[in-house]
């Protein structure tokens, strides 16, 4: 595969360091100029996902209105509402969930999460949800707290965030 040139290797850098620090409206002048909301890092994190992770509601809502995906997982499969969720985001996790997010998604998914780490708060934000085609998880139950994460332990999930 051919490397891509230099200025477009400066430009992602540069849109994803956007996504991180939450420059909302710089990274909303590349998108209405035609870049396209789901470019991913070579880990496979989208912008969407790191203006998620790094507690940015603005900018998440911003990429979602751009036509961002909100369930696009990276390659280690965590979605940008898991990111949230791990880190406690609750301002994020709601814009994810009104943007469409999915919390039965991903592995391990926002559910597990939440379960993970105990955070009924974030879990009361996802009732009423029932986007999973492959599992109904819309009314979530209090024992997904005793359950954790499918067999996910928590120093797994934080050494896998994303940059």
């Amino acid at each position: 595969m051919t490397e891509p040139p230099d200025e477009v290797i400066e430009l992602a850098t540069r849109l994803f360091g956007y996504a991180r620090t939450g420059a909302t409206e710089s990274l909303t002048d590349y998108l209405a100029a035609g870049v396209p909301p789901n470019p991913t890092t070579e880990t496979g994190d989208t912008l969407i996902m790191l203006a998620a992770y790094h507690g940015h509601p603005d900018t998440v809502r911003a990429l979602l209105t751009a036509g961002a995906d909100p369930n696009r997982p990276n390659d280690r499969g965590q979605t940008p509402l898991a990111g949230a969720v791990f880190k406690g985001e609750a301002d994020v996790v709601r814009a994810l969930v009104d943007g469409g997010a999915d919390p039965a998604a991903g592995q391990p998914s926002a559910v597990d999460t939440a379960g993970m780490f105990g955070r009924t708060d974030l879990l009361a934000l996802f009732e009423g949800t029932n986007r999973s085609s492959s599992t109904s998880r819309g009314g979530i139950a209090a024992d997904q707290l005793g359950r954790g994460a499918a067999g996910h332990d928590p120093a797994t999930v934080q050494q896998a965030s994303p940059d």
